[in-house]
């Protein structure tokens, strides 16, 4: 079965699991910016978790169904057609061949997710199939998709339709609040309870903020860096590193989003508000145990959506 490009918008790219264990060889982690509304999509298809779909940018997509499949769409506030009707986010809906289906821009956040009930036609590299388009591998041809793109499916046949129930529907804002861990040797208030603004400078290696009013801390050692980690380069910016960020960095360091939100900066775009709250490392386990449990009965595997 195959799914067709019409319009790959922005930036539409093959996205699932992250590659776990490369990071010694600079592979950086990678998969989906936003892991839970792909695996909210996932779930409405009958797929796991980390099932490889369709990571769409702030401008919409569109695709022409060659073959019968069911599909769903999640993440960013948007319009979503089906041959020019309007169709549902968070629903199971089935196309037919010849249905067009197109995933509008987003009015809020910044990734849309489109699950596929099957496996995407894909190979896997070091372990995921997902694409790291800096290193050119994964996915189509280790690059973002393109009109014209056709994506082989390993369809599934039996999918039971559902809907996500209303209490589990991730709804990005366009003013943030993360949870973060200040890392060691960082103990300033200026990061905390601040409103900052993202700035033009946002994709999936991260996003750069406003300055902070103390400026830059170069005094502070450099660490390695994780997705989420919060680093301070001298010009006094704050630059949150998303999934596909490098794997040492050269600036202080001083922070890392806890892992109960890490999942939301996926969801950052330009001109978005954003205030980080203090938590210490306990509080902030506990608050990703409890998250997990909230999504744990609807979602089977939600450790990995919750990351």
């Amino acid at each position: 079965m195959t799914l067709q490009v019409l319009d790959a918008g922005l930036q539409t790219s093959i996205q699932g699991a992250p590659r776990r264990g490369q990071r010694h060889w600079a592979v950086p982690s990678g998969g989906a910016a936003d892991a839970l509304s792909l695996a909210l999509a996932n779930r409405l298809v009958g797929n796991r978790v980390t099932a490889a779909g369709l990571e769409i940018s702030v401008s919409g997509a569109s695709f022409e169904c060659v073959e019968p499949l069911a599909v769903a769409v999640t993440g960013a506030d948007a319009a979503l057609a089906v041959n020019g009707h309007e169709a549902e986010l968070h629903t199971t809906i089935r196309l037919q061949a010849g249905d067009r289906l197109e995933v509008g821009a987003a009015r809020s956040g910044a990734r849309s997710y489109l699950a596929v009930a099957g496996d995407l036609d894909i190979p896997c590299v070091l372990g995921s199939p997902s694409t790291c388009m800096a290193a050119r591998f994964g996915g189509l041809e280790g690059r973002a998709l393109e009109a014209g793109d056709r994506v082989g499916v390993r369809v599934r046949d039996t999918v039971q339709e559902c809907q996500t129930p209303s209490a589990l529907r991730y709804a990005p804002s366009a003013a943030a609040v993360l949870r973060a861990v200040p890392a060691a040797g960082f103990d300033s208030d200026a990061l905390f309870d601040v409103k900052l603004t993202v700035g033009s400078r946002a994709d999936r290696m991260g996003v750069q903020l406003s300055a902070l009013r103390t400026g830059g801390q170069s005094d502070l050692p450099s660490n390695p860096v994780f997705p989420g980690g919060i680093q301070l380069p001298p010009d006094g910016q704050p630059f949150v590193l998303g999934v596909d960020a490098q794997t040492t960095g050269g600036y202080a360091l001083l922070a890392n989003v806890a892992r109960v939100d890490r999942h939301a900066l996926g969801q950052l775009r330009p001109g978005s508000s954003l205030t980080f709250a203090r938590r210490d490392p306990a509080q902030a386990r506990e608050e990703w145990l409890q998250k997990v449990a909230v999504f744990r009965a609807w979602l089977e595997g939600a450790e990995a959506a919750v990351r």
